[in-house]
C-alpha cells in the first residue's frame, strides 16, 4: 500500500504563506516534520519535492507523504475475530468484547485487541502500528476508536483534549442511587499499596464523570455515565467513592453473584473526524451478561 499522504489545494488565502506555516496551521507539528525529513517522508508541491521554506501560491497542489511507521518488535500481529462497527483510511472504531486486554502488558503479552488490528491492517498491506485512542480496561466492554496513522493519532488526541471525543458509558452499580443525575468531581492517584488500583485521594489528578439514573432495579441501580476526564479506572473508582461500586468489580468492592466482571460498557463514541470534517456518533449494544443481570434484577 502507498505511504500515507495528505494532499493540499493551495487557495488564494494560502498564497504567499510559508510551508513551514501552513503545515502547522493544519496541525502537523515540528515532531512530524522532524520524521519527514529524516525517516523517509517528503514534501511536494506538484510533484516537485520542497523544503518547509518554500512560498506557497495560490493553484499548488501540496503532498505530504508520512515516512512508514514501525511496528514493536514484541508484539505480533494475531488473527481474531473483529467487530469493527465503523473503518475509513484514517480511523477504525472496533466494539471490543469483555475479557480482551485492549493492549499487550505483563500479564497479557498476546491475545490483545492490538494483535488483532496488527494482523487485520497486514491483510490490507497498511504500514501502520496500532494507536489506541480510547482505551478500555480488559473487562470493560463497548466501542474503542483507534487512529489508523501517528499524525490521525495526533490530530484525534488533540480534539480529544478539546472535548470534541466523548464516551457515554452504561453500567450497573450496587445499591440504589437516589439522584436522577449529579457530577462527581473527585481527583484519582494510584493506591500507594498497588500497582493496580486506584483510589479518590486529595494529591491525585483531577477526574470529573458525569452520571445519570436509568433504572432503579431491585439492589442495583442501572446508570449511563459520560467521562469528562478520562483518569485509570475513573468510573469504577468514582462509583465505588459513591458508596456504589459497580456489580462485579471486586477490585472496587463489587460483587460477582450477578456477574463475572464489571458491569460496565462504553456504549456510545462520539468525535469530530478531523478529515471529513463532521461529527461521527457510534452506538454498540448492551452485551448479553449486563442485559441479564439488568433483568434479573428488575424480578
Amino acid at each position: 500500500m502507498p505511504p500515507f499522504t495528505l494532499t493540499f489545494s493551495i487557495n488564494e488565502q494560502h498564497d504567499g504563506k510559508l510551508l513551514r506555516q501552513f503545515l502547522q496551521e493544519n496541525g502537523i507539528s515540528r515532531t512530524a516534520l522532524t520524521d519527514i525529513k529524516f525517516h523517509g517522508g517528503a514534501l511536494y508541491v506538484n510533484s516537485r519535492p520542497v523544503t518547509v521554506r518554500h512560498v506557497l501560491c495560490a493553484g499548488e497542489t501540496l503532498s505530504v507523504v508520512f515516512p512508514p511507521e514501525r511496528t514493536s518488535d514484541w508484539m505480533d500481529p494475531e488473527e481474531m475475530p473483529l467487530d469493527i462497527v465503523y473503518e475509513d483510511e484514517y480511523v477504525l472504531v472496533v466494539n471490543k468484547p469483555a475479557g480482551l486486554a485492549t493492549i499487550p502488558s505483563r500479564h497479557h503479552p498476546g491475545g490483545t485487541l492490538a494483535n488483532g488490528l496488527l494482523h487485520h491492517y497486514r491483510q490490507q498491506q497498511l504500514d501502520s502500528t496500532v494507536h489506541i485512542i480510547t482505551r478500555l480496561d480488559r473487562d470493560t466492554s463497548g466501542l474503542v476508536l483507534v487512529a489508523k496513522h501517528r499524525h490521525v493519532h495526533h490530530l484525534l488526541s488533540t480534539l480529544q483534549q478539546k472535548g470534541q471525543v466523548t464516551r457515554t458509558y452504561e453500567a450497573v452499580c450496587h445499591g440504589v442511587i437516589d439522584e436522577e443525575e449529579g457530577t462527581i468531581d473527585a481527583p484519582i492517584s494510584r493506591q500507594n499499596d498497588s500497582i493496580i488500583a486506584r483510589e479518590v485521594r486529595e494529591d491525585g489528578k483531577r477526574a470529573i464523570t458525569h452520571f445519570r439514573v436509568l433504572e432503579r432495579l431491585s439492589g442495583y441501580t442501572y446508570v449511563s455515565l459520560r467521562l469528562e476526564t478520562g483518569r485509570t479506572h475513573q468510573i469504577r473508582v468514582h462509583l465505588a467513592y459513591l458508596g456504589h461500586p459497580l456489580a462485579g468489580d471486586e477490585l472496587y468492592g463489587g460483587s460477582r453473584e450477578m456477574i463475572g466482571r464489571q458491569a460496565l460498557h462504553s456504549r456510545q463514541l462520539s468525535f469530530f473526524h478531523p478529515f471529513a470534517r463532521q461529527l461521527y456518533t457510534f452506538t454498540a449494544p448492551l452485551p448479553d451478561d449486563m442485559a441479564r443481570l439488568i433483568e434479573a434484577a428488575r424480578k
